[in-house]
């Protein structure tokens, strides 16, 4: 089963996350650059701080506490700091563009928290070899939209068919990292490309985690707290139910499935 990871500073919402089989509580302190690198576009840009990571700690009891800091810049040392003493349980770093900026964030965390590598520009790709002799890299997950803006393309998920994420999984499936990609909906929902395509792309490639994005339930489509938790519950339940069945699937149905996959895209890019 991916291990599935859900966006929130709400300690509401993640407690409800939680409880329904959530294995990561993702909180989202980046900032620095995010607004020049996806100017207008409908994309989340979270500001949270370490008091969320503080009162997440609070109230989780099962699920780990993931915290995205900032880039490597000037106070990256404290920042991480701060947020190992606020009780993170893992770190991520984003925008990594070279292996001495993955050094210095490995050497900051110095084994007090897991780390996690989010692969999401085209100069990461490129030095991703480099980066993989380093020692102290627990997993790396590949962000699909940062990394596909940085290479110029005009849908993210074009990296699951023009070979740019069959080439990083077989990279790091060497190392035997564990590795992620990219965020997931929910399965049953009638949107182009459905979840159910993404997640057989997943168990294709050998990836281990996801992210729950923001479509696959969001607390602002609800009436109240245990609405959400309901429908919530029900939800990753059917995705799990899906995975289930991936898991017995041969391989070829996952090469059928992937060029049926790599259609639908091709489709939506050329409109």
């Amino acid at each position: 089963m991916l291990k599935l990871f859900y966006i929130t500073n709400n300690p509401e919402v993640a407690k409800a996350a939680e409880n329904a089989g959530t294995d990561r509580i993702f909180v989202d302190m980046e900032y620095i650059g995010k607004e020049i690198r996806q100017p207008n576009m409908n994309t989340v840009k979270n500001r949270h701080t370490v008091n969320d990571v503080k009162a997440l700690r609070r109230v989780l009891t099962k699920a780990e506490l993931l915290v995205r800091v900032n880039p490597i810049y000037e106070n990256s040392e404290n920042e991480i700091n701060d947020v190992i003493n606020a009780g993170a349980d893992v770190i991520m770093l984003p925008m990594w563009k070279s292996a001495d900026e993955v050094k210095a964030f490995i050497d900051f965390v110095s084994g007090r928290a897991k780390t996690v590598l989010l692969l999401e520009t085209d100069e990461a790709y490129r030095c991703l070899d480099e980066v993989l002799t380093l020692d102290g890299i627990d997993e790396i997950h590949i962000g699909l939209n940062d990394l596909h803006l940085s290479q110029g393309k005009r849908f993210m998920f074009e990296l699951l068919i023009d070979g740019t994420v069959d080439s990083i999984a077989e990279k790091i499936k060497k190392t035997k990292i564990p590795f992620g990609i990219g965020g997931i909906g929910a399965v049953g929902t009638d949107v182009p490309l459905p979840a159910e395509r993404i997640l057989a792309e997943h168990y294709r490639l050998g990836s281990s985690m996801a992210i729950l994005s923001r479509s696959f339930c969001s607390i602002d489509s609800f009436q109240s707290i245990e609405e959400f938790a309901a429908e919530f519950e029900k939800r990753l339940l059917a995705n799990r139910e899906y995975e289930i069945m991936l898991s017995a699937a041969d391989d070829e149905f996952f090469k059928k499935s992937h060029k049926q996959t790599e259609e639908i895209i091709k489709g939506i890019v050329s409109k």
